[in-house]
């Protein structure tokens, strides 16, 4: 399929800039893709989508706050630093996007705030992207205590506001476990531990995957043949009870519900021989668009995306690329809120 397939005008009155007031009262749109039937529900009303022995698979990564501000050596000048991944535990090696990167060469020392913390850059990666070194010498506790203090909620760029206090809670699945993440998984963000209960009452397993979603989530593609399109590598884990709970419940016939796009990466990427879920853990760039076919999860859930978006290519191909752009052109007509505060849709 071509990029401009996925092109849409969006109103930007629609794109959420902060959460809904309580988390599962956010909107919910149904989709069938047996019938091509639309539902608008509210998110708590998902309880009477699943039954005793079908499966949420939720990725556990939590969020840390990866954007830092420093200064420059010297000039004193205001350098934005975004933390991609640690690269080298021992020597607080960091991959690292900064801005403006023009004033960042290698050599250069960064200061943060009042603290003893001081980074060198060490390597050009990308236009944007460098390696630098954290210069500390203290406990690892205590480097990663600093880091959190000075570190922000890292919203998404196109919300074009602070963070507020609010948005380290709301940022964040009720579920998060595993710190990796410098992005949430956004469909995972309408849970509450009363929905997950009601859940667990029906007899729904919650099973965890982790994939650390980095910003490759929100890369822009810029090639129109998308077999062309490379992905950012992304660590994600499948653990035996994850698999064996899963595959339970496909040899069963029930639910497999992925909540999110990153679920299902880690899914995909673990595939067994016979079409089951294995143990798993490693680096994925897999890119899903259409026309794909998924192996293990059977349902979706997922938030309304950007045009032209990996996240929206990967809903058209697990919904059917027709039915899905049928849909977002009646979440824009209905009004729903998108990206990442945004409403939730759910594939079945």
């Amino acid at each position: 399929m071509k990029l401009s397939e996925f092109k849409f005008d969006l109103p930007n009155e629609l794109m959420a800039t902060h959460p809904a007031a309580h988390r599962d009262e956010a909107r919910m749109m149904v989709l069938h893709r047996d019938s091509g039937k639309i539902e608008h529900k509210i998110f708590k009303d998902i309880i009477t989508y699943f039954d005793e022995g079908d499966v949420l698979v939720t990725n556990n990564t939590k969020v840390f706050p990866a954007r830092l501000y420093g200064n420059k050596e010297k000039t004193g000048a205001k350098i934005e630093v975004f933390l991609l991944r640690e690269l080298d535990k021992r020597i607080h090696l960091w991959d690292v996007l900064v801005d403006p990167a023009r004033k960042i060469r290698v050599g250069n020392k960064l200061y943060f705030g009042d603290s003893d913390l001081v980074a060198e850059v060490i390597d050009n990666t990308t236009s944007r992207g460098r390696t630098i070194k954290f210069l500390y010498d203290g406990p690892d506790e205590d480097f990663y205590k600093i880091v959190h203090s000075l570190g922000e909620t890292p919203l998404p760029k196109y919300i074009k506001r602070e963070p507020e206090p609010e948005d380290e809670e709301r940022y964040q699945t009720v579920y998060a476990e595993v710190t990796g993440a410098v992005a949430a998984p956004t469909a995972g963000l309408h849970f509450t531990k009363e929905v997950l209960k009601r859940l667990e009452l029906k007899g729904v397993d919650v099973a965890p995957v982790t994939l650390h979603v980095g910003l490759g989530t929100f890369r822009p593609v810029d090639v129109e043949d998308l077999t062309k399109h490379k992905m950012d590598s992304e660590q994600f884990f499948v653990t035996e009870e994850t698999a064996k709970i899963v595959n339970k419940a496909l040899d069963a016939k029930k639910r497999v519900c992925a909540v999110g796009t990153t679920t299902m990466r880690a899914l995909e990427s673990s595939v067994s021989a016979n079409n089951r879920l294995k143990p798993n853990e490693g680096w994925t760039d897999r890119f899903i668009f259409p026309p794909y076919d998924f192996k293990i999860a059977n349902a979706l859930i997922t938030n309304f995306h950007m045009p032209e978006s990996t996240l929206l290519m990967m809903a058209a191909a697990f919904g059917g690329y027709d039915l899905v752009m049928e849909a977002y052109r009646t979440a824009i007509k209905e009004e729903y809120k998108f990206f990442s505060y945004g409403d939730v849709m759910l594939i079945l």
